[in-house]
């Protein structure tokens, strides 16, 4: 998912699109050179390169799980028995491969991973844990919490003093 290649450099300009870009990635891009004083072509060059510098990872709709028939989030935390890296590699792909894992946390701590998992009802969790976890001889343990209230979920990342402040 991250770009190793170069760093891009960033100036404000930039920032201020990647704000208007996360809160609302369909704004056109007249629009956002408006708001940040650039001309559309200027807005569309800049975010072209952030694009291809790996700034922006991907361009997608967020869906409201609720909406579509998987109202349960579940964090798991995950223990593993060895950190081969073979046996590492594997477990990462099998959680990157599976539809019900939104997110995957390779962490520090008394657990080796987080998933933030989604799932249309406690039978569909009891099967994917089945498949990843008492299926994989490398999981030591694991342990379930289910989100009771969904109150903030998102990707968004501050980008600097004045954004934060919502001077932008």
């Amino acid at each position: 998912m991250r770009n190793a290649g170069k760093a891009v450099d960033l100036d404000e300009f930039d920032l201020k699109i990647l704000d208007i870009l996360q809160r609302d990635n369909a704004t056109p891009q007249r629009e956002i050179g408006e708001a940040v004083h650039l001309s559309a072509p200027a807005v569309q060059r800049r975010i072209k390169r952030m694009e291809e510098g790996g700034v922006i990872a991907a361009n997608v709709a967020v869906v409201d799980p609720d909406k579509v028939g998987r109202p349960i989030t579940i964090i798991v935390e995950i223990s593993i028995e060895s950190e081969q890296i073979g046996l590492l590699d594997a477990t990462k792909a099998s959680f990157g491969a599976a539809p019900e894992v939104q997110q995957c946390y390779y962490v520090t701590g008394e657990a080796d991973f987080v998933l933030v998992v989604t799932v249309a009802s406690m039978t569909e969790y009891e099967a994917l844990t089945r498949r990843l976890f008492f299926a994989n001889p490398n999981i030591k343990k694991f342990r379930t919490l289910v989100a009771m209230d969904r109150v903030k979920a998102g990707l968004t990342v501050p980008l600097g003093g004045d954004i934060k402040a919502g001077l932008i």
